[in-house]
C-alpha cells in the first residue's frame, strides 16, 4: 500500500514533491465562495520605503538584507502583499503568479483547520476540546487504550503522541517513515491509516509536530459536524468572509472523501489574507462574529513555553526581537506566510515556490512590524 502511494506520488508530482500548484494533479473537493465579495482597498503604495529598508536573519549568519533580498532568501517569492488598516499598501509578484491565482499553502491549512475547529466549538458540534477523539472515532476503541487519553486540544497543540514524522526527503533509513507520510499524501484511505497508527508515547506528554495529528483532527470535525470540511469552510468561513475565489482542498479519493485538513487547501493570496483580518478584528467581520473572541484569544495569548498555539505560531518562543506588540503567523512549506499583528493593524501574506527548509520569513514581517510608524 505504501509503495502503492509513493508511485502515485511521484507521477502526480515527480521527484521534488508537490508543489503550489500541484492541486492540479490531485482529486480534490471545491469550497464555494458566495454572491458578496469583499475587497480590500489599494492604498498609496510603501514599496519606496519598504524595499530600503534592511533585516537581519536569526544567528548565526545575521546577514543584512533589504526586504526583496530577505523575502527570497530561502525560497522563491511568488507573491507578497501587506495590508495596513485594510488597504494593500505593498503588492509584489513574480512571473505568472498574482494575487488572484491558485495556489496550495500546505501547512497553512492547520492553522485554518484550527479555526473551523474552533467554530465547531462555538455551535456545540463539538462539546469540549478536551473530548477523547474515540468520542468522534468510536473504531479507534480497544485498539490502544492510549486512542481514549488523545484530546482534541492534544491535537490542536500537537501533543498527540503518535509515532509519526513528516519526513519528506527520500532516503533508505528513512523509508518507512517516507512511505508513511506518502500515504498521507497521496493514498487512497485515510481512516485506514489512521486505524493503523501507533504511539511512541502517551498524549500530552511531549510536543512533536506533525501532519497526521491534524488530518485526524480533521475527520473529528466531519464527524462532529455530520458534513464534509468542504461544505463546512465554505458556509462558516468562506462565504461569510466574502472570499473573492472559490478554493480547494485535496481528499484522499472520491470514494472516501477525507480532506487533508494538515496541508491541503488552495486559495488566492488575496482571500489568505482575509483569514488574517478576521483574527485581527477577535473573530468578527464587518459586525458579524464568525468565531468566539475566546478562541482567538486560546490562539494568540502567549503562553511561556509554548510556541504553537492551536495551530498557530507566537513570535515571541521563536526567539525574535519583538517590539512591544509583537505578531504571530501560520507558516506551510516553501514559506507559505499568514503574519497577523492587531495592533499594528497589518496583515501580511507570502507564497513561495520551493525549498522545504526553514527560512526566516515570519521574522522579516515581525521586524517590519517592530518600525512600522
Amino acid at each position: 500500500m505504501s509503495s502503492c502511494s509513493m508511485l502515485r506520488g511521484f507521477r502526480a508530482d515527480g521527484l521534488e514533491g508537490p508543489g503550489i500548484f500541484s492541486f492540479e494533479h490531485h482529486v480534490h473537493d471545491t469550497i464555494p465562495n458566495g454572491d458578496q465579495v469583499f475587497r480590500f482597498k489599494v492604498a498609496e503604495s510603501r514599496a519606496d520605503w519598504i524595499d530600503t529598508l534592511h533585516f537581519y536573519n536569526e544567528p548565526p549568519h545575521c546577514i543584512n538584507q533589504t526586504f526583496p533580498e530577505a523575502m527570497a532568501n530561502k525560497s522563491a517569492t511568488q507573491g507578497i502583499m501587506i495590508i495596513h488598516d485594510d488597504n494593500i499598501v505593498y503588492e509584489l509578484y513574480q512571473g505568472n503568479f498574482s494575487a488572484d491565482r491558485l495556489a496550495t499553502v500546505f501547512s497553512v491549512s492547520k492553522s485554518i483547520t484550527s479555526l473551523l475547529c474552533g467554530i465547531a466549538v462555538d455551535e456545540g458540534y463539538i462539546e469540549s476540546i478536551d473530548d477523547p477523539v474515540t468520542k468522534y472515532l468510536p473504531e479507534l476503541k480497544g485498539k490502544d487504550p492510549r486512542w481514549e487519553m488523545l484530546t482534541i486540544r492534544y491535537l490542536l497543540c500537537m501533543f498527540s503522541g503518535l509515532d509519526f514524522d513528516d519526513e519528506y526527503s527520500f532516503n533508505i533509513k528513512e523509508l518507512k517513515t517516507v512511505n508513511a507520510i506518502a500515504r498521507l499524501n497521496y493514498g487512497h484511505n485515510m481512516v485506514k491509516q489512521i486505524r493503523g497508527l501507533k504511539f511512541r508515547c502517551d498524549p500530552g506528554t511531549k510536543f512533536h509536530y506533525e501532519s497526521m495529528t491534524t488530518a485526524i483532527l480533521g475527520v473529528v470535525i466531519e464527524r462532529a459536524t455530520g458534513r464534509r470540511y468542504a461544505d463546512y469552510l465554505s458556509e462558516k468561513v468562506w462565504k461569510p468572509l466574502q472570499m473573492e475565489s472559490v478554493a480547494l482542498i485535496n481528499i484522499d479519493s472520491r470514494k472516501h472523501r477525507a480532506a487533508h485538513a494538515f496541508g491541503g487547501i488552495t486559495c488566492t493570496l488575496k482571500d489568505l489574507a482575509k483569514i488574517g483580518r478576521l483574527y485581527l478584528n477577535n473573530g468578527m467581520w464587518d459586525g458579524k462574529r464568525i468565531v468566539s473572541e475566546e478562541w482567538i484569544h486560546r490562539t494568540t495569548d502567549f503562553y511561556p513555553g509554548s510556541s504553537y498555539r492551536y495551530s498557530w505560531y507566537d513570535v515571541r518562543f521563536e526567539g525574535f526581537e519583538t517590539g512591544q506588540y509583537p505578531g504571530f503567523y501560520a507558516i506551510g512549506i516553501y514559506n507559505q506566510v499568514l503574519y497577523i499583528n492587531p495592533h499594528k493593524k497589518l496583515i501580511m501574506v507570502r507564497i513561495g515556490a520551493d525549498n522545504i527548509g526553514w527560512a526566516t520569513i515570519p521574522e522579516v514581517f515581525e521586524q517590519l512590524s517592530n518600525i512600522w510608524p
